[in-house]
C-alpha cells in the first residue's frame, strides 16, 4: 500500500481534521505511517494561532525538502502536503518560500484531497477556497479498525468558524463564518463511534458553544440539546466540549452541567484578561465581572465544576494595573488549569496595527507571574483530590509495567496499578498521591499492590 504521514500542530480541531484526512486518503489506498521517512505523501496540518506555529511549518518544511530529494535520489516518490489554517492564510506564498511542496489545501477543503492530489501530479495547486457546500457531507465513515486504533475517547467537531472577531485572533480568517453540522450528522458519527468501543466524545468548535444546527425535528438546536441527545447513544459515558465563549455560555447549557449525568464536570471557558479596558480592546464583549458572574451561575449548578481558561499577556497596551487585575481574576476564580500564552501579532488581525506593542522581556516577566500563580491553583486542586474516590476510564497502559492510564471526571491524568482491570473500564479509584502532572490511585477494593 502507499503510506501517508499525517503531522497535525495546534488544536484539537487539528487532530481531528488529520484523522479525517486520514479516512479520506484511505479510501485511496493510503496507510497510516508514523514516520516520514517511508511516506509517499507528507502531510503537514498546520495552526496559525501563533507565530511561532507557523515558523515551526516551515523550519519543518525545509526537512521534508532535503527528505524528498534523498528519496527521489533512490527512485521513490514523495508529494508534500500543506493543509490547515497556515495553509489557509498565506496560500502561494507556502510554495513561494518553499518549492518542494506540491499541494496547498485549506481546512474547508480537504474533502477534495483525492482530485487535489490528482492534480498535483500534473503541477503545483493550491485550493485554499472557503467552498458554500458542507464538507462534513462529502466525508467518508471511518472504518471500525481505524476507530479503535484511535482509542476509546474521541473527538468530533460540531462547529467550525466564529463570528466573533477578536481584536487578536486569526479564525474568522482561516476558517470562515459560524457553521453547525446538522444533528442527525453528529448523531450518526457518535453512533459509529459508540459501536467501535469509544465511551468518551469532546465535542469540538472555534466556537462550540455557539453551535446552531439544524435539528431532527427541523428547528435550530442548541449545544446543550445536541449533547442531551449523544448522551441517548448507547456506550457514550461520557461527554465534554470545548472551546466556548463566555457570551454563548446559556442557561440551557448551564442547566446541562446541572442534569446530565454525562456531561463532565469540566468547563474550559477562555476569558483572555481580567481587565475591562483589555478586554474592550480584544472586542471580547464581556467584562471581568461578567465573567465572575457567570463563573458563580455555573458553580451554582454544578458545584463540584472544575474550570479551565485561555489568557494572552502584554496585548498592545497592557498596563502593570491591567496585568494586576488579570492576576486578580485568577485569584478569585481559581482555575484547575489553564494555557496562557503571550501575544502574538498575527497579520491581518486589528490588534496587529496598534502601535503600543508590549517590550518582550516585559511579557516573558507577566507571563511567568501568571503562569506560576496558576501551576499554584492547579497543584492545590490536584493535591485536594487525595483521599477521594472517583471513577476514572482507563485509556491505555501506563508509564510503566503492571499499570493503566485514565482520567478523572475533571481531565486529570490517574495512573494506577492493577492486574485485573483493563483498557475501557470505569473504574472506581482512590487517589493516593499527587505527582507534578498525575494523580496515582487504587481501585476501590484492590489492595495496595505496591506495600
Amino acid at each position: 500500500m502507499k503510506k501517508v504521514h499525517i503531522k497535525s500542530y495546534g488544536c484539537q480541531m487539528n487532530v481531528y481534521d488529520g484523522q479525517r484526512m486520514a479516512d479520506v486518503l484511505g479510501g485511496e489506498g493510503f496507510e497510516e505511517t508514523a514516520t516520514p521517512d517511508d511516506a509517499d505523501l507528507i502531510l503537514l496540518n498546520t495552526c496559525h494561532i501563533r507565530e511561532r506555529a507557523a515558523h515551526k511549518v516551515y523550519t519543518e518544511l525545509g526537512k521534508l525538502r532535503e527528505l524528498k530529494q534523498a528519496r527521489k535520489a533512490d527512485g521513490r516518490e514523495t508529494t508534500l502536503v500543506v493543509a490547515g489554517c497556515v495553509a489557509q492564510a498565506e496560500g502561494a506564498e507556502i510554495q513561494r518560500r518553499q518549492p518542494a511542496v506540491d499541494l496547498v489545501v485549506g481546512p474547508q477543503a480537504y474533502h477534495r484531497l483525492p482530485a487535489l492530489l490528482a492534480e498535483a501530479r500534473r503541477g503545483r495547486v493550491v485550493d485554499t477556497d472557503l467552498p458554500p457546500d458542507d464538507k462534513f457531507g462529502h466525508l467518508p465513515a471511518p472504518k471500525p479498525a481505524a476507530i479503535l486504533a484511535r482509542g476509546i475517547s474521541a473527538f468530533v467537531t460540531v462547529q467550525e468558524g466564529c463570528d466573533k472577531f477578536c481584536a487578536f485572533c486569526v479564525v474568522p480568517y482561516t476558517r470562515g463564518a459560524e457553521f453547525s453540522r446538522p444533528v442527525a450528522q453528529v448523531v450518526a458519527e457518535v453512533e459509529r463511534l459508540a459501536q467501535a468501543g469509544v465511551q468518551d466524545v469532546t465535542l469540538l468548535g472555534q466556537n462550540v458553544n455557539a453551535y446552531h444546527g439544524e435539528g431532527q425535528d427541523g428547528r435550530v438546536w442548541g449545544l446543550a440539546r445536541l449533547m442531551r441527545r449523544l448522551a441517548e447513544v448507547p456506550g457514550i459515558a461520557r461527554i465534554r466540549y470545548t472551546t466556548s465563549h463566555p457570551r454563548d455560555m446559556d442557561d440551557e447549557l448551564i442547566a446541562a452541567h446541572r442534569d446530565l449525568p454525562q456531561l463532565m464536570p469540566f468547563l474550559h471557558l477562555p476569558v483572555q484578561a481580567g481587565s475591562d479596558g483589555i478586554l474592550a480592546a480584544m472586542n471580547r464583549k464581556h467584562t471581568a465581572d461578567e465573567y465572575r458572574r457567570l463563573i458563580d451561575k455555573v458553580r451554582k449548578a454544578r458545584p463540584d465544576i472544575a474550570l479551565s481558561s485561555d489568557f494572552i499577556v502584554g496585548f498592545p497596551g497592557e498596563s502593570d494595573a491591567d496585568f494586576e487585575e488579570t492576576l486578580r481574576l485568577i485569584e478569585d476564580v481559581r482555575f484547575a488549569s489553564a494555557y496562557s500564552f503571550k501575544y502574538s501579532p498575527r497579520p491581518g488581525t486589528p490588534a496587529a496595527e496598534l502601535e503600543t506593542q508590549v517590550e518582550p522581556a516585559l511579557m516573558d516577566e507577566r507571563l511567568q507571574r501568571l503562569q506560576g500563580l496558576v501551576e499554584r491553583h492547579r497543584q492545590e486542586f490536584n493535591h485536594a483530590m487525595v483521599g477521594r474516590t472517583v471513577e476514572v476510564l482507563l485509556e491505555r497502559a501506563g508509564r510503566h509495567p503492571g499499570q493503566l492510564a485514565g482520567k478523572t471526571p475533571y481531565l486529570q491524568a490517574v495512573q494506577i496499578e492493577t492486574a485485573t482491570h483493563r483498557i475501557g473500564e470505569r473504574v472506581m479509584v482512590t487517589i493516593e498521591r499527587a505527582g507534578s502532572n498525575s494523580l496515582f490511585g487504587r481501585a476501590a477494593g484492590q489492595p495496595d499492590l505496591a506495600a
